[in-house]
């Protein structure tokens, strides 16, 4: 029993080493909202989608996820979505950032935000 349990913990940690060296040197830009009391359901369901669509627009854009926070430490400051895009280094990043469809997201959703909260990092090990 022991030796299966060793080898499960052998399998299951080699993806995940290889996954964190496939990554080190890439910038996460860390993207967190809080909505005006008056943003509709429908209002933020257009959001998270014209957001998550930035990715086929903007080639930098190595990948994207998001979700809600569900932290029961209250430590938010009313932020309840939070978004996460990798980039290949700070350059594709800066490169993103003025990006008119970056720009045009911004636009057309930015009036429903009444607070946000940007953090970058490059990835280390």
């Amino acid at each position: 029993m022991k030796k299966l349990v060793a080898l499960l913990v052998l399998i299951l940690t080699i993806p995940a080493c290889s996954t964190l060296e496939h990554n080190e040197g890439k910038l996460r830009h860390v993207v967190s909202f809080k909505f005006k009391p008056d943003a509709t359901e429908q209002q933020v369901a257009a959001l998270i989608e014209g957001f998550e669509g930035l990715q086929n627009e903007i080639p930098q854009i190595l990948s994207f996820e998001w979700g809600q926070n569900n932290s029961p430490e209250g430590f938010d400051r009313g932020m309840t979505h939070v978004f996460l895009l990798t980039f290949e280094n700070e350059r594709a990043r800066d490169e993103y950032l003025p990006h008119p469809a970056h720009k045009a997201f911004g636009d057309t959703h930015g009036g429903i935000i009444e607070a946000l909260v940007v953090v970058d990092y490059t990835i280390n090990q």
